[in-house]
């Protein structure tokens, strides 16, 4: 399929004869993966799909760094550093796209649930970008010099994955980069486009497990009992006052209740609830305020019940806002219109969604991490007249409209990569 970006000047049709050089093999790549998905922590296939493709470009390729995670590096003289990064994890999610090659796997998770699982947030187009930029860069060393070091990170889903390969020595194992960046397909911009955030990208993000306690016995006599269920129905709703209440109208603040698990039987009410929360800010302070404020709600309504004791409340998994530098911004934004067209590179506003790449910015290594459309243009440009929204990301029907997303993906990243190493 050629690239959809037609009609443009000579430097863009010789980069789309580039992409399109790469450009089967890195599709091979998104279905093989897309119905092979793994969960965060667990991505050992995915994995060696993806150091085995770049060790035949003749990447220096490192494994299990940080669990599952791969380091590719490839060095082409003197020049800056600069590191491009993929995940490698999937979600616990029945796909329902239809496709011919979606995914039909189910695996335990850590809990030891029965879960489907599903490349829901993109992760696997974001491997085959990287595999498609990677071999461009490989076949065109006379255009840039420096050192590429190309990351396949686990365990993004979960906050965890970055974390863990700098504690494995990521920056000192190998290179420190001079420059990080990433990219994130989503279905709020047309494929064939990408956007771009100068400053805050995202939100801080925080997981809880709340564990409330009750008194289990029969649901025909429930004056004998003091019901989990209950209590926990009445905390979800007074959770949401936070935002509506407490928080100062205009800034963000979300708490989400993604699951509650409890009882086994419709005639049993059971001894405990566990709600499932994310959180998610872009200050600071107002993050201390809604972290406070959900243990005040929660202890005040397992109180109000007569509780036997007060809830457990485990703050396991959290990662910072991604804060893409400005300057970087403001310099690659004419390389990816050169690449692309003006009219496919656009200026977007933060989404409150949340991802640990913050991780590598915060050790001091300057970020540019920006967004590539996903949705089908004609779908888009639908949804857009009437008001509706696409499947976002996490949806079982989240899927990108894979041939001009991909295209795009690799075109972007090889300009971005040309200009910092230029």
């Amino acid at each position: 399929m050629a690239l959809l970006l037609t009609g443009f000047g000579p430097a863009q049709e010789a980069g789309s004869k580039e992409v399109e050089a790469v450009y089967p093999e890195a599709r091979d790549l998104y279905v093989n993966i897309h119905q092979n998905p793994e969960l965060s922590g667990h991505e050992t296939q995915t994995a060696a799909r993806l150091a085995e493709r770049l060790r035949s470009l003749t990447y220096e390729v490192t494994e299990h760094v940080g669990g599952t995670g791969i380091v590719a590096i490839l060095k082409n003289g003197a020049g800056p550093k600069v590191m491009l990064r993929t995940e490698l994890d999937a979600l616990p999610v029945e796909e329902k796209t239809g496709l011919p090659y979606a995914s039909k796997v189910h695996t335990k998770d850590d809990a030891g649930h029965e879960v489907p699982v599903m490349h829901a947030c993109g992760h696997d187009l974001h491997m085959a970008a990287i595999f498609g930029t990677a071999a461009v860069m490989a076949h065109s060393k006379d255009t840039w010099h420096g050192t590429l070091m190309l990351i396949g990170q686990p365990a993004e889903e979960t906050a965890g994955g970055a974390k863990a390969m700098l504690a494995d020595g990521l920056f000192t194992r190998f290179p420190k980069p001079d420059f990080a960046v990433a990219m994130h397909v989503e279905n709020i911009l047309a494929a064939g486009t990408v956007g771009i955030t100068p400053g805050v990208y995202n939100t801080n993000a925080d997981s809880l497990r709340i564990t409330i306690y009750g008194k289990g016995g029969h649901g025909a006599m429930p004056q004998t009992t003091i019901d989990p269920i209950v209590i926990a129905a009445r905390t979800i709703l007074t959770l949401q006052t936070i935002a509506a209440r407490e928080v100062k109208p205009g800034e963000l603040a979300i708490v989400t209740v993604g699951y509650v698990r409890a009882g086994t039987k419709n005639n049993v009410i059971p001894d405990q609830a566990e709600l499932g929360l994310t959180v998610r800010t872009n200050k600071t302070q107002v993050r201390q305020q809604v972290l406070a404020a959900i243990t005040r709600i929660v202890n005040a309504e397992a109180e109000a019940a007569g509780a036997p004791k007060l809830p457990l409340i485990e703050h396991y998994e959290s990662t910072d806002l991604v804060y893409s530098d400005p300057a970087l911004a403001e310099r690659l934004k004419p390389a990816l219109e050169a690449a692309l067209g003006r009219d496919h590179v656009a200026m977007e506003d933060p989404i409150p969604a949340s991802e640990d790449f913050s991780y590598y910015i915060q050790q001091g290594v300057p970020g540019f991490y920006f967004s590539l459309g996903g949705a089908d243009p004609e779908k888009f440009a639908q949804a857009k007249a009437s008001g509706m929204n696409l499947p976002s990301n996490h949806s079982p029907l989240f899927a990108p409209d894979v041939d001009p997303a991909l295209h795009t993906g690799i075109a972007a990243e090889v300009a971005v990569l040309r200009e910092l190493m230029k």
